[in-house]
């Protein structure tokens, strides 16, 4: 897909189509991180630090409870 930038005040905007939000799961909103990589524009969602903990927690209470039967079935 080519875009072209739409003049926006001072500024210069990126129309992202809906399809592309609704597969991202963003909106109006989401807080994005811009990034670049030298050659490129990188936008992505800004990460949810309370989905984070959550997961960590998640995974902190499965090794409690399976952490030596996954070791085992690793070896």
């Amino acid at each position: 897909m080519t875009k072209t930038l739409s003049k926006h005040g001072n500024s210069l905007a990126l129309v992202i189509d809906r399809p592309i939000l609704d597969l991202l799961e963003i909106d109006e909103s989401t807080p994005l991180v811009i990034s670049t990589d030298g050659r490129s524009l990188i936008v992505s969602p800004q990460a949810d630090p309370d989905r984070r903990a959550k997961f960590e927690q998640a995974l902190e209470s499965t090794n409690r409870r399976y952490g030596k039967a996954l070791k085992r079935l690793a070896e």
